[in-house]
């Protein structure tokens, strides 16, 4: 049997349409293999505690590609661009159809390097800290002054210091030497698991709910959202912090 020349330009026609639908295929059934989890987060959470960790989280969940993106201002989960918004701070009243779920309580400590902590003017009772000079981090929820008021017999000068605006540099300034920070044992795991910083005066201190996890209710079930979710809070329950503050 031979073709027509109508039907051999016809089945050239199909056969690039086959063609097409083909790859089409090959490209949904690749697309479907991964999926796209886009993360916003506060710096210092980002920096100190999530990216420690996220090779745990994709070797757990292959198939989830994560996006991290970290600035101090929450964003706008109705508009779609972002899965999980990471927040810190005072709760303000949620927008409809945004559920936000509490961090377990953190501990604020006061925080330095060894080598301050053992140094010439050694720290160890809370009138110590009137030898050196105070780093303050002026997010945290938790400040000099609120720490002041729990210990009055300590004669603090709270007006002077370094003042950083992000944990992240309070921590580093700490643990080069600069001085006492006021911090959360969160936030600062890494630097004393590896002693860049002690906490002088142990692990018990002020607690705060600081951080929380914030989605959309109709993304909340979503396989991506919810797996990062339940790997996040088993993360935090395991963290020794938490632990501590229990």
């Amino acid at each position: 049997m031979i073709l027509t020349d109508a039907g051999r330009r016809y089945a050239e026609e199909i056969s690039a349409a086959f063609a097409r639908i083909e790859a089409a295929t090959r490209d949904l059934g690749r697309a479907t293999k991964s999926d796209i989890l886009t993360i916003h987060s506060t710096p210092s959470f980002a920096t100190q505690w999530l990216m420690p960790r996220l090779a745990r989280f994709s070797t757990r969940n292959p198939d989830i590609d994560v996006r991290l993106n970290a600035s101090k201002d929450p964003v706008d989960l109705i508009a779609g661009t972002v899965d999980v918004d990471i927040r810190y701070g005072a709760k303000n009243i949620l927008p409809p159809g945004i559920i936000a779920v509490p961090f377990p309580p953190e501990m604020i400590v006061p925080l330095c390097s060894p080598a301050l902590a053992n140094g010439p003017h050694p720290i160890h009772v809370p009138a110590d800290l009137e030898h050196h000079p105070l780093i303050h981090s002026e997010v945290c929820l938790v400040s000099w002054l609120d720490w002041a008021r729990q210990h009055p017999e300590v004669k603090l000068d709270l007006k002077r210091g370094l003042r950083f605006d992000r944990s992240f540099m309070a921590l580093s300034a700490a643990a080069d030497g600069l001085g006492v920070c006021l911090d959360s044992l969160l936030l600062a795991e890494r630097e004393l698991e590896t002693g860049r910083l002690v906490a002088p005066f142990g692990f018990d201190g002020l607690e705060v709910s600081g951080y929380s996890f914030n989605t959309l209710k109709s993304s909340a079930d979503l396989p991506k959202v919810r797996n990062f979710h339940d790997w996040l809070f088993s993360e935090l329950r395991d963290t020794p912090s938490h632990k501590t503050a229990a």
